[in-house]
């Protein structure tokens, strides 16, 4: 990657990085209207639908990490080592997803139970779990699903050649995909449902987090004994 343009790449990673801090809730400070600069909006993340996203996207940024390490790190460093850390973050990223996909479905369980359960329980459901703001959340997935297509614009500007990794490609457009779900599933039922639909598009992304964790998780073994043999090899 000798015609690489690292500036357009931080670019990338920065808009990348911004993504996943709207999808967990962040606030963006923002100067409009002639305003002082420390005048904020929040991006608004009701559910954990849009949260459960930033998972995913942090396997892309951590995807991108390997590929550009040996751009930052001497390649036989790199080589030794980057099994090992896949295998550690993949293990941690699939049992912390592991954890996420029980409690959404746990709280699947606990609204469809209330809601089913009339009048009592339907009375319940929709005191706590009726009022989703279905606008709130679309605005800030449009803001997300920007801030992820700028990111891949900058990425293929930055150097053809990331369209040429296969892997990569694939992680972005599920991100794509969770992020286009996520909004069809909030808008496809009544406000008073959009919990329930919320819920389980949350779930359909730990899924998908949970499987790239996977992949990378045997992926990486091979290397990692790899990298035990060669320190066993040495004096």
């Amino acid at each position: 990657m000798d015609s690489l343009r690292k500036p357009l790449l931080i670019v990338a990673v920065i808009l990348l990085v911004l993504a996943v801090l709207v999808e967990l809730g962040s606030a963006f400070y923002i100067a409009a209207d002639g305003a002082e600069a420390d005048r904020y909006t929040d991006m608004p993340t009701p559910g954990l639908g849009i949260r459960y996203l930033a998972i995913l996207d942090a396997l892309v940024l951590f995807t991108l990490g390997i590929i550009t390490a040996p751009l930052v790190f001497p390649a036989r460093i790199v080589g030794r080592i980057q099994g090992i850390i896949s295998f550690v973050v993949a293990l941690l990223i699939l049992f912390g997803t592991i954890v996420m996909i029980i409690v959404a479905i746990n709280l699947l369980i606990l609204m469809i139970s209330l809601f089913m359960a009339v009048p009592f329980g339907t009375a319940i459901y929709f005191a706590k779990f009726a009022d989703f703001d279905t606008g709130q959340a679309a605005a800030t997935l449009a803001v997300i699903m920007s801030l992820k297509l700028a990111f891949a614009g900058f990425l293929v500007a930055a150097h053809p050649r990331f369209m040429q990794n296969k892997g990569l490609i694939v992680i972005v457009l599920s991100s794509f995909l969770a992020t286009i779900i996520i909004g069809f599933l909030h808008g496809m039922v009544p406000r008073m449902l959009a919990s329930i639909t919320d819920d389980i598009g949350a779930i359909v992304v730990g899924i998908l987090a949970a499987i790239w964790a996977l992949i990378y998780l045997v992926g990486s073994i091979p290397a990692v004994i790899k990298a035990l043999r060669v320190d066993r090899a040495l004096p």
